[in-house]
Order: C-alpha cells, then structure tokens, then sequence
C-alpha cells in the first residue's frame, strides 16, 4: 500500500504562495507541509526531514516545491535541497519561484505550435524578469536566435551571461528596447514577440507589433491592462491578426496550469527527477503529443 503524498513547500517570501498550495492540493497532494522565509542555511534540516522519514520505494511519496518571488533566490534553494541529497537518500524537486517555469514552458509552446524553434528569431521584451530569463533560456535551448530585450542593454547583456552559462552555443543578443527607434530594430526580421515585462506596461504598440512583416507569433504575459503587447487581448489563444498568431495572459494561463499540475503529479512517479526549466518544458512537450 502506497504512502500518503506528502509535498514539503519551501518558499523564500515570508509568507508561502496560496496560489502554489492551491494547485499542489489540486494536483492530488495529500498532505502540505508549508514554510515560507526559508534561507539557504534552513533547507538542510527540512529535506533531512523528508528523508529519514521514510525509505525505499516509500520515498516517491514526498517531494519538494521550491517556490517566492525572486527566482534567483529559488535556485539557491534549489541548490542547497539538491546538496542535502545523499546516495538514495532523496526525494524529487521542483522549481517555480514566481511561476517561472511554467509560463515561460507554456508561453514556448504556444510559440512552437506556430513556427519551428530551432529555425527562429525571437524577440523576449522584458527579459531581465524570471519569466522573461525563462523564456529566453528554453528559446536559445531549443537553437532559436535569441534577442534579449531590455530598456538598459547592459541589463540584456546579464541576462544573456546568464542563459549562456547554461545553454551552450546559445544565440543571444542584447539589445535596447527604450524607445519606439530602438524597438524597431530590435524588432526587425523577428518572427517571435513575447512581452514578459511588469504588469499594466505596454512594451510595445500595436501599430509597431502588425508594421513587422516577418512576424508570425505574439505572447503577451501580462493580464493587467494595459496589456504588454498593444492589440492583444488577454484571452487570446491563436487568435490571428492578419499573419499574427497572438497570445494573451489567460489564453496561456491555462496552458500554464495543467503544466504545474502536471509536473507536480510527475514528483510522485519517482524519488530523483529535479524538475527546473528544461525539465518542465519537456514534460509540456510530451503532454502536447499526447494531446
């Protein structure tokens, strides 16, 4: 007989995400083990906890969520959970501060689902964000160029330092996204537009997005009006606009949430996935064949 699933919740905000527990209850956990204000120094005494509770094929039955705010704060938890791993001794792992992986693997596939990745120029406005760094991470992944947009370009050029260090061969290019000029030529000859940028800016207007005649996708991330991608509503899922296939917030939301359902459910199938961007993105990839 099966253990109860057990999902330790380990976030670096003061208070843990409602929203992260709502969906890990939602996905079939049985029993949440919440903590919020968690430090690097913190995670070692509660993955032992999960650990040395119980043993063998008993171990798929607790996983880790690794969840807040800041991203880069989420992946030196990541780090310190994986560190307190021994031998056998481990249970599987998932990263989402701030929904990061999720919506940028569900943003990504919806851009798949118009244009072949490998072969794309992409523009990613508001890159410097999690998701933003996200999205660009699984784009360059997937052998696409790349354009990291920013309204500093020195900002940009950490961004795409950082997605280098873990995408080898990466295609990436900083550019500026300040003004309506310099959005135009980071624009230019781009097929992909995704606007990870903060909510209720509008990063680029309408009138710019439809003057790119190379462009084939537009995703939109933000669902505060107004929205990021001037023209594009928030619901939109594919709807076409002239040769524009655009995207809104909540059109991929959905998207966005069966894939964290997903990829929580899939903890439990072992005790050693450690599920960050590419993981995810694959698992979002296989469940779209599967559909």
């Amino acid at each position: 007989m099966s253990k109860p699933k057990i999902l330790l919740q380990i976030d670096s905000d003061a208070q843990p995400s409602v929203f992260d527990s709502v969906v890990a209850v939602d996905a079939g956990v049985e029993h949440l083990l919440r903590h919020g204000g968690v430090a690097p120094h913190d995670v070692a005494p509660l993955v032992h906890g999960t650990i040395f509770t119980r043993g063998g094929n008993d171990l798929r039955s607790t996983a880790i969520f690794v969840g807040g705010s800041r991203m880069a704060e989420g992946e030196t938890l990541l780090a310190a959970v994986t560190r307190a791993f021994f031998g056998p001794m481990r249970v599987s792992v998932m990263l989402d501060s701030n929904g990061a992986n999720t919506t940028a693997a569900a943003a990504t596939l919806a851009v798949a689902r118009h244009v072949d990745l490998a072969s794309t120029r992409s523009l990613v406005l508001g890159a410097t964000g999690p998701v933003g760094r996200r999205v660009a991470r699984l784009l360059a992944r997937a052998g696409g160029e790349v354009r990291v947009g920013s309204r500093s370009e020195e900002r940009a050029r950490e961004v795409c330092d950082d997605v280098a260090a873990h995408v080898s061969g990466a295609r990436l290019a900083a550019v500026a996204t300040g003004s309506a000029a310099e959005l135009a030529a980071a624009l230019k000859h781009c097929q992909v537009v995704v606007a990870a940028g903060a909510a209720g800016v509008e990063l680029l207007a309408a009138e710019q997005r439809r003057a790119c005649d190379t462009l084939r996708v537009a995703v939109d991330l933000n669902a505060v009006p107004p929205t990021g991608l001037g023209g594009v509503d928030v619901m939109d899922r594919g709807r076409m606009d002239g040769q524009i296939a655009c995207y809104g917030a909540i059109g991929v939301g959905g998207t966005k949430m069966k894939i964290h359902k997903a990829a929580l459910r899939r903890l439990f199938e072992t005790n050693d996935a450690v599920l960050d961007a590419e993981e995810i993105f694959a698992l979002a990839q296989s469940m779209a064949t599967d559909n």
